[in-house]
């Protein structure tokens, strides 16, 4: 059922960047459910001093609790200026503007390189496109955690179950 919502959900905002209203998106907006959000976040063991990144952050939720409830810094990426702005307001309204900050990119070009972790909540085909990206720019030791979706045949570190839904961790590793 949740794999047909997300497809639902997709030929709509595809249909919408037809028509102008939008930028072409590859990901329906799905707000991960802030346990699910906890969870990564603890899987991804974020601390303190850690830069987050949230590709394809929707309404910044990932980045501000990293901010909020470990003393991270985070960065959010989504084509939509909508949830942008969004995202803006939040961290705001949590007083940790300070501590984040969000772009309006295109995920597959934003400067991910100071990275220390990458959260991701997109479908499949998408988190197996984006897998060379984040193997080439992100330092080895860089934790990557994704909400539902896996990358094909890179087999995760650790998978764990939150309410019924899958995360998954991997460690980006040394380059040969």
């Amino acid at each position: 059922m949740r794999l047909t919502f997300l497809a639902g959900a997709l030929l709509v905002l595809t249909a919408t960047a037809q028509n102008g209203t939008t930028p072409h998106l590859d990901v329906p907006y799905v707000p991960s459910p802030n346990t699910v959000v906890d969870g990564m976040l603890k899987l991804a063991n974020v601390k303190k001093g850690d830069v987050v990144y949230d590709l394809g952050c929707g309404d910044g939720r990932i980045v501000i609790a990293a901010a909020r409830d470990y003393g991270a810094k985070g960065v959010g990426v989504d084509l939509n200026p909508e949830r942008i702005q969004e995202a803006r307001q939040n961290a705001k309204t949590a007083a940790v503007e300070k501590m984040v900050r969000f772009e309006e990119n295109d995920l597959f070009k934003a400067n991910i390189a100071d990275a220390t972790v990458v959260t991701l909540y997109l479908l499949p085909s998408v988190n197996e496109r984006l897998r060379p990206k984040l193997l080439a720019e992100l330092k080895p030791g860089t934790r990557i955690v994704s909400h539902s979706f896996d990358m094909g045949d890179w087999k995760p570190d650790r998978e764990e179950i939150v309410e019924g839904r899958h995360i998954y961790l991997w460690t980006v590793p040394a380059k040969p």
